[in-house]
C-alpha cells in the first residue's frame, strides 16, 4: 500500500492561497472529448499575467464502457420499462438516440487509447491556432485507465507531472485536471512525495454534500481507481463540482456568433467546435431554438484567475465508495470545494481577452502608421 506524505491543514491553506502574479500551471485534459477543454486551454494561454502554463498533458477518454448500459436503457425505454430517471444516467441520451433512429449497439464509440491520442492532437491544434509552438509543451498521457487501485499507468505525461512537481521553483504547482485523473493518480503512485508539492484542481461529479452517485460524471466514472485515489492520497485538492456548479456555464449559439466568431483564428476555431460538437452528434442532439451548451472546464481556469468568480469553502476531504457515492470523513484533510460561480464575469473575461488579442494581431498586420 502506497504511503503518501502528510500535509498539515495549515500548509494546505497556505498552498491554496491566492497570490499576485502568475502561478505555475500544468493542464491535464481530455481535449478531444468535447469542446470545453479547448476553451479552457485557450483562456489559460490568454492569461499569462495569472498563469504560467508549463505543460499540457493529454488524458485518456472513451465511451466504450457505456455501451452495455446504454443498450439496456434504450431497450427498457422502448419497452416502456424505464421509469427512474434520477437513477439511470443514460436516460436522456437513450431518448435522443431513439428519436433519431440510432442503434447504440453499432454506433462508433471511442476507447481510452484512441481518446488520449486524439486529445494530444487536439492540444496541438489549439496551440497552433494561437500561434504557440507545441514542442516542449504538449505531452501524451496514459493510453489506458488504471487496472487496479495501486497500479499506475506510466506515460510521458505522468513523468512530466512528476518533473514539474519536483522542480526547484518555489512557487506551488497547480495541476488543472479537466478530464479523468489517470495521469495524476499514476504520477502520485509513482512518486508519492509530489503529494506535498502541488495542488490539484478537478472538475467532475456532484457536490460532496449530496447523496447522489457520481456515476453520471464522465470525468469521474471512467477511471474509478484514479478518482478514489485522488481523494484518498491527501494531495491538496480544490474540488469544483460539475453538476449544479460548473453546469451554470452555459453559452448559446447567438452568443458564440456575437462574441467568439471572428476573434482571430482561435475564435473562429472555437466557434467551429461549438457548431460541430462531437458530443452533440454522438448523443443525437439536434439544434433547436433557445439551445445552449455548457463549457464546463472554464471553471478551473476561472478559479485561478479570480477566486471571487468561483467561491469555495474549506471542508474535510471525503472518500468515494464502491458505488461512487460520497462518504463523509470528518477527520479528513481539508480541501476546497466550490459552492457557487459567477458565469457572467467568467465569460466577460474570456471575451475581452479574445478581443484584446485580435486587436493586437490586427495592429501588427496593419504595420506602422504614418511617415
Amino acid at each position: 500500500m502506497t504511503v503518501f506524505p502528510s500535509v498539515t491543514d495549515a500548509r494546505r491553506m497556505a498552498m491554496f492561497a491566492d497570490c499576485p502574479g502568475p502561478v505555475r500551471v500544468l493542464i491535464d485534459a481530455d481535449a478531444a472529448n468535447e469542446i470545453d477543454d479547448q476553451f479552457a486551454i485557450a483562456w489559460a494561454m490568454l492569461s499569462p499575467d495569472r498563469m504560467d502554463v508549463e505543460a499540457i498533458v493529454a488524458e485518456p477518454y472513451g465511451h466504450l464502457h457505456m455501451r452495455e448500459e446504454l443498450v439496456a436503457t434504450v431497450k427498457a425505454r422502448q419497452e416502456n420499462t424505464s421509469t427512474d430517471l434520477a437513477e439511470d444516467k443514460h436516460e436522456a441520451w437513450a431518448l435522443h438516440l431513439i428519436a433519431n433512429g440510432i442503434d447504440p449497439a453499432t454506433m462508433e464509440l471511442t476507447g481510452p487509447a484512441e481518446g488520449m491520442e486524439r486529445s494530444y492532437e487536439e492540444i496541438i491544434t489549439v496551440l497552433d491556432k494561437m500561434g504557440i509552438a507545441a514542442s516542449g509543451l504538449a505531452y501524451r498521457g496514459s493510453d489506458r485507465y488504471m487496472p487496479a487501485a495501486d497500479v499506475p499507468v506510466e506515460s510521458e505525461g505522468a513523468g512530466r507531472i512528476i518533473e514539474a512537481a519536483l522542480s526547484a521553483d518555489d512557487r506551488v504547482l497547480f495541476v488543472v485536471a479537466i478530464g479523468a485523473v489517470t495521469n495524476i493518480a499514476s504520477a502520485l503512485l509513482m512518486a508519492p512525495e509530489i503529494a506535498e508539492r502541488m495542488v490539484v484542481t478537478w472538475t467532475s461529479g456532484y457536490p460532496t454534500w449530496t447523496d447522489l452517485s457520481n456515476r453520471p460524471s464522465l470525468n469521474l466514472v471512467q477511471d474509478p481507481h484514479a478518482s478514489r485515489l485522488l481523494f484518498s492520497s491527501g494531495v491538496p485538492l480544490v474540488y469544483l463540482p460539475g453538476f449544479h456548479i460548473g453546469a451554470q456555464l452555459r453559452f448559446s449559439l447567438p452568443e458564440m456568433e456575437t462574441w467568439i466568431r471572428g476573434r482571430g483564428e482561435i475564435g473562429d476555431y472555437l466557434f467551429h467546435l461549438y457548431t460541430h460538437n462531437p458530443i452533440r452528434i454522438q448523443r443525437g442532439i439536434t439544434p433547436f431554438p433557445g439551445q445552449s451548451w455548457i463549457i464546463w472546464d472554464l471553471i478551473n481556469v476561472a478559479w485561478l484567475i479570480d477566486r471571487s468568480w468561483v467561491p469555495t469553502r474549506a471542508t474535510p476531504t471525503p472518500r468515494l465508495d464502491g458505488g461512487l457515492y460520497w462518504r463523509a470523513t470528518p477527520d479528513g484533510p481539508l480541501m476546497l470545494e466550490a459552492v457557487g460561480i459567477d458565469r457572467d464575469a467568467i465569460y466577460y473575461d474570456l471575451i475581452t481577452k479574445l478581443d484584446a488579442r485580435e486587436r493586437i494581431l490586427s495592429d501588427r498586420a496593419a504595420g506602422p502608421v504614418g511617415s
